[in-house]
């Protein structure tokens, strides 16, 4: 095997298998050599293979002349090195009632890995043991972190700011005693695509709610570049990873009322079911009915008890039962490794050759433990959004988005609008019986977002998550009321009608949310969308007129139509009759149309005029040349849903360093054409959120 593969990863839950672990002493030398080369090449992952070059013999100064870095820092990790290898050579038969031997778990030696920065969980694994089992022998021991407070007067006089941090030392906690009832309020922890802002602004309403409620407010997060870690937002801040270990901790030295989960995304709420078998109390949804909804299996076996529509889908534990699962519900699927953020190593999979591309790059540690997820994907959906608020008996609809792009695009790529611009008053009323028997069902208490699908007259639940979604921001400016404040009281036990909230559907307006990419930033990145969240930001624009909405949204993510000029059209096969409709409207606003051959040749079949043009190094001028030109003003390129082929990868990149609009999907082509038709009409009006 090759260094890279000996070497392989550290997984979430602190378990590692390394060769260098197990290298044969007459092989030492040579793999001493190929690291010390590997290491001399600077390059971000090289503290994981210092690690390495430690653990295989060669000295802090070896490592210190072939990297560069101060052996001071060096020897820091060769110490934590040193209490890995300690760890791995005693035992922690704690619970045996046998008499303590030298290779069994001590309390010095405990308190020492602590200091060193080892979790419970890491020590469980280098043990032979659990978290849980070290965590009981720690609180045995009264081994506890103290909460220190970070000086923010560096040292000049006595600081007295809320931020408190965990350490190992001897001495007294800092952290000063209150007589209110205390709440604590978990965030998502660090800011990544999928998971941030959104969830930011959520945490920041539940903590100024709770302060106006009578509460102390406590937040748990360990990303200081976001505004709930702010001086002002909350009563105390503890800078902690949003782990069980920690906030059990935090739980010990607060003793609070209960655990907020709902508002930070996925993080905090895989935690619920564990704070609540440890003793915490989490206000809100029981963690019970949240696991139901997270647990794939539990989740489709309740929909089908009650005669909900879902996608046909299955688990794959291993690389056959993935092909029998595809076999059985048919081409193309969406597959995914179980627990992803953000959508993180999604794709839609169209035929044996892609799955199997996908299983042997995104899901090669297929197994019981890390299970493959696999759902029909409803093609040519509509998609909706559908955001509700809960006391435990009466549920109110928050707002309704239906999706601009089609089912399959990440919700968070996907432009939405509020209220939805085309939707029957049959397919309303079923939305909202459908949530509220959900959120029943569920027994919701707070937040819940519903994903659902729409297609020849079917309503499909794609998935339903019992906290606060990334479109809750989203709702609350464009349907002007604070869900997070409403939802917080729900929390703390005040209904629905003590707060005197009335369902209210049509705002009067139409909002837009639209999203920002990050890929004129990015060379070789996909510009096209699919079920991995690619977005980075997102804006919004409103009016009384839907297309000026979404003209407002468009030109505030930077995307800036063209009133006249030429518009490459270059579609796949699944669009071809529906960009008819489309192309034939842009040639009657006077656009002139160039697309590549078999588009051209669908256009002039139906009697729309088009140039061809080849497609990238194809022929000579090819669409590159032309947009290089300055001969293109606004693409339409949908590629057929799987990985981008070269073809389409370097239009997008240089769509988007050239500043031109790229359209992706038919859905998001059909709203940008209303917006095209709205330009010169009327020049777009600026209205203040804070006027309506």
């Amino acid at each position: 095997r090759s260094l890279e593969q000996g070497l392989a990863g550290v997984g979430d839950d602190g378990k590692d298998v390394y060769l260098s672990d197990h290298v044969e002493p007459h092989l030492l030398p040579e793999w001493r050599e190929m690291i010390r080369k590997r290491i001399s090449i600077p390059r971000s992952e090289n503290i994981f293979y210092i690690r390495h070059a430690l653990k295989l013999g060669l000295s802090v100064n070896d490592v210190s002349q072939a990297t560069g870095i101060d052996p001071w820092f060096l020897s820091q990790i060769e110490r934590i090195i040193m209490q890995e290898k300690r760890l791995r050579s005693l035992n922690s038969n704690l619970n045996t009632g046998q008499s303590r031997n030298a290779n069994q778990l001590t309390g010095n030696e405990l308190i020492k890995s602590k200091r060193l920065g080892f979790s419970d969980k890491q020590i469980g694994h280098l043990t032979k043991s659990d978290e849980k089992t070290i965590r009981r022998f720690r609180e045995s021991e009264n081994i506890h972190p103290l909460y220190l407070s970070v000086d923010t007067c560096a040292g000049e006089f006595e600081a007295y700011t809320p931020y408190h941090y965990s350490s190992y030392e001897t001495g007294e906690t800092e952290v000063k005693q209150v007589d209110k009832p205390r709440v604590i309020v978990l965030g998502s922890g660090p800011n990544r695509i999928g998971q941030g802002i959104e969830f930011d602004y959520c945490c920041v309403h539940a903590s100024m709610t709770l302060k106006q409620e009578g509460y102390f407010s406590i937040m748990v997060n360990c990303n200081p570049e976001t505004v709930s870690t702010d001086f002002d937002i909350s009563d105390r801040l503890y800078f902690e990873p949003v782990t069980l270990e920690d906030v059990l901790e935090i739980c010990h030295a607060e003793q609070p009322e209960g655990v907020i989960v709902q508002f930070g995304g996925q993080t905090p709420l895989k935690l619920a079911l564990q704070l609540e078998d440890n003793g915490i109390k989490v206000l809100g949804t029981h963690p019970r009915r949240i696991a139901e909804s997270e647990d794939r299996e539990a989740f489709g076996a309740m929909l089908k008890e009650m005669n909900i529509n879902h996608p046909a889908f299955g688990i794959a534990h291993n690389i056959e039962e993935t092909f029998e699962i595809a076999s059985e519900i048919h081409y193309p699927i969406l597959v995914r490794p179980s627990f992803v953020l953000g959508g993180r190593a999604m794709e839609i999979v169209y035929d044996d050759k892609g799955l199997t591309k996908y299983l042997n790059e995104a899901a090669s540690e297929i197994s019981e433990d890390h299970p493959v997820l696999v759902d029909k994907y409803i093609e040519d959906a509509f998609e909706f959004d559908v955001d509700a608020v809960s006391d435990g008996e009466e549920s109110i609809i928050c707002g309704i988005m239906q999706h601009i792009e089609e089912a399959g695009i990440h919700s968070g790529d996907s432009a939405c609008a509020l209220p939805p611009i085309a939707m029957s008053d049959k397919l309303r009323d079923e939305i909202i019986d459908l949530t509220k028997t959900l959120a029943k069902r569920l027994q919701v208490i707070g937040l819940m977002n519903l994903q659902l699908a729409y297609r020849d007259d079917s309503l499909y639940v794609i998935e339903v998550n019992p906290r606060a979604s990334r479109t809750i921001p989203f709702v609350s400016k464009a349907t002007g009321r604070n869900w997070v404040q409403v939802a917080t009281r729900c929390l703390l036990g005040k209904s629905l009608s003590e707060q005197n909230i009335k369902e209210n559907l049509n705002p009067g307006r139409y909002a837009v949310k639209e999203v920002v990419f990050p890929f004129s930033r990015f060379e070789g990145v996909s510009t096209f969308l699919g079920p991995e969240m690619r977005s980075t930001g997102e804006v919004m624009g409103i009016s009384d007129d839907f297309s000026e909405a979404y003209s407002k949204a468009l030109y505030a993510a930077g995307t800036y139509l063209p009133s006249e000029g030429t518009v490459f059209i270059s579609v796949n096969e699944h669009d071809k009759e529906g960009i008819i409709p489309i192309a034939d409207k842009l040639s009657k606003l006077g656009f002139k149309l160039i697309a590549t051959k078999g588009t051209n040749e669908e256009l002039k079949e139906n009697g729309i005029e088009s140039e061809f043009v080849f497609k990238v190094n194809e022929g000579r001028p090819d669409v590159l040349d032309k947009m290089k030109n300055g001969d293109i003003h606004l693409l339409i390129n949908t590629p057929l849903g799987k990985e981008s082929h070269y073809n389409e990868r370097v239009i997008g990149e240089n769509a988007y360093r050239m500043g031109l609009p790229l359209i992706t999907t038919l859905s998001a082509a059909r709203a940008a054409l209303g917006a095209l038709e709205m330009l010169g009409k009327r020049p777009l009006q600026p209205l203040k959120l804070q006027e309506l």
